[in-house]
């Protein structure tokens, strides 16, 4: 009995389509091993089951033969002829796209406007007016940073100058309580020299 052609679809029956998975995911691992061992070639081959299993048989390692194929087909793909070609037009392009910088640049200096339409000078003039208004803002926001720091500068110069006053008036009491001492010095010297000239006896014997 002749067995006949199967038609290349999808198996809808879920039990049958398992069934032939497995039949041709082995048959194709063996004819993978088969040749690399008869024609010495190497081989890998990387299956997903429709449950997301892996299936894999390399001849040597498939991070190895991966490896080959990406460097074999990137030195395929860039060809000198293809990357000159490629080129030029991006060149061009950005010429094109520097020259439209430059005139719009000079559209905003009030340089070429005899060109201008209405509406592309009005547009021009929005522009200009955003411009200004971030231009205030960040003008606005540097002028309080340099009164923030001021004022900071200023109660550093404050604290200082207080510090500074209160060494002169600690040094004004230093002086002063030294120059009472000396002067108590003084007065207990001269209370001993009366001291000493007092002599022991009936008054006007001397």
């Amino acid at each position: 009995m002749v067995r006949g052609k199967t038609e290349m679809r999808r198996i809808e029956n879920a039990a049958s389509r398992q069934v032939t998975f497995s039949k041709r995911r082995n048959g194709l691992l063996k004819k993978a091993y088969e040749l690399s061992v008869l024609c010495d070639a190497e081989v890998a081959l990387i299956v997903f089951s429709s449950r997301g299993r892996l299936y894999e048989f390399a001849s040597s390692s498939i991070e190895k033969t991966r490896d080959r194929y990406l460097i074999r087909t990137k030195n395929v793909n860039i060809k000198p002829s293809t990357t000159s070609h490629n080129t030029q037009p991006e060149a061009t392009n950005i010429m094109k796209k520097i020259k439209l910088i430059e005139s719009h640049r000079r559209k905003l200096l009030g340089e070429s406007l005899g060109s201008c339409s209405e509406e592309e000078l009005q547009d021009l003039g929005n522009q200009l007016e955003e411009s200004l208004k971030q231009i205030r803002k960040r003008k606005q926001s540097i002028l309080f940073e340099q009164i923030a720091n001021l004022k900071e500068k200023e109660r550093g110069l404050l604290n200082e100058n207080s510090a500074l006053r209160g060494k002169l008036n600690g040094g004004r009491l230093l002086q002063f309580s030294t120059s009472e001492v000396a002067h108590d010095d003084q007065d207990a010297e001269g209370i001993t020299e009366v001291e000493t000239e007092l002599t022991i006896g009936r008054p006007g014997t001397r």
